[in-house]
C-alpha cells in the first residue's frame, strides 16, 4: 500500500522494470549454445519478485535492439528499479564495449585498390614492408571501428540513456565475455606484432556509472566459456542463486550479486 512522505508526496514499492536480451543464432558469426535460455530463465524468475518485462518480440537484430531500447528508456520513471541484461557476443573496441546484434555483419575487409596501392609503393621501394603492413592494418581498423559503431550497440550508451532517466538504481549485466575473434586476415600481417594482438577479443573493458551495479560474466578482459547446450552459464546460475533470496531488498540482492562475481572467480566459470 503506498504511503505518504512528510512532504505530502506519495510513495510505494518501487517499480522494477527489465530489458532482457539473449541471442544465439547469429547470421555471420559463431552461433551461442546457452544465451536465449539463459535470458528466458531469468525472465521467468524476475516475473516472480515484480518486475515487469515486455516479452511481446523477439529482440536480436540491430534495429530491434535499438527500438526496444527506446521503448524501454521511455518507460522509465524516477525512482524506477531498473535491469538490463545482455547476453550474447560482445567485443571491446577502442576501450569501449560493443554487443553484437544478430545480424552484425562480417568484418570488413580491405578493399583491392588500396592493397594494390601500398604494394606498389612496397615495390618501388617507397616505404617497407613494416610499415606497409602497419598502413594496411590501419585501414583495417578504421573500417571495423565504423562497422562497430554503425552496426553495433554500444553498451555505454545505453547506460548512459538509462542514467539519464534516474531511476533509483540500475542493475547493469553482461554476460557476452566469450572469446571471440575478429575475423579479418588483414589484421593478422603483422603476427604477434600487431597493435591489436593478431586481432583477438581480450573480453570486455570496466565500465562505471554513478547508480548501477554493474556485472559482467567474467574480470575484464578474461573470457567465460558457452558452456554445453541446455545448461545455464556459470553467470546465470549465480544470477539464480542469489535473486529468490526471501526477504530481502532486491537492490540488496543484486547487490550481492555483482559482489560475487569478481576476478577471483573468473577462473572457475567454465560450465
Amino acid at each position: 500500500m503506498a504511503t505518504k512522505t512528510a512532504s505530502g508526496a506519495v510513495s510505494g514499492p518501487r517499480r522494477r522494470l527489465a530489458l532482457v536480451i539473449g541471442i544465439n543464432d547469429y547470421q555471420n558469426h559463431s552461433k551461442l549454445r546457452n544465451p536465449k535460455s539463459d535470458a528466458q530463465k531469468l525472465s521467468s524468475l524476475l516475473k516472480d519478485i515484480g518486475f515487469i518485462i515486455d516479452t511481446s518480440s523477439s529482440v536480436e537484430t540491430y534495429a530491434e535492439i535499438k527500438r526496444k531500447v527506446v521503448d524501454f528508456e521511455v518507460s522509465i520513471e524516477p525512482d524506477d528499479i531498473v535491469l538490463f541484461y545482455y547476453a550474447g557476443h560482445g567485443v571491446q573496441w577502442e576501450d569501449q564495449n560493443y554487443l553484437m546484434p544478430k545480424d552484425f555483419p562480417e568484418f570488413p575487409k580491405i578493399h583491392e585498390e588500396d592493397r594494390k596501392e601500398i604494394d606498389e609503393l612496397l615495390e618501388k621501394g617507397i616505404i617497407k614492408k613494416e610499415k606497409a603492413d602497419i598502413l594496411i592494418e590501419d585501414i583495417s581498423k578504421k573500417k571495423i571501428s565504423n562497422e562497430l559503431k554503425t552496426k553495433a550497440i554500444n553498451a555505454q550508451n545505453i547506460l548512459n540513456t538509462l542514467s539519464d532517466r534516474k531511476p533509483y538504481v540500475i542493475i547493469f549485466l553482461l554476460d557476452c565475455c566469450r572469446e571471440y575473434v575478429l575475423r579479418n586476415p588483414d589484421l593478422n600481417r603483422r603476427g604477434g606484432n600487431s597493435s591489436i594482438s593478431g586481432s583477438k577479443s581480450t573480453g570486455l573493458a570496466a565500465m562505471h556509472k554513478a547508480g548501477a551495479l554493474i556485472a559482467f560474466a567474467c574480470a575484464p578482459g578474461t573470457f567465460v566459456d558457452d558452456g554445453p547446450k541446455g545448461k545455464n552459464s556459470w553467470f546465470m546460475k549465480h544470477l539464480l542463486q542469489h535473486i529468490p533470496t526471501p526477504n530481502e531488498d532486491i537492490v540488496d540482492v543484486l547487490r550481492d550479486v555483482t559482489d560475487g562475481i569478481d576476478p577471483s572467480t573468473q577462473i572457475m566459470q567454465s560450465v
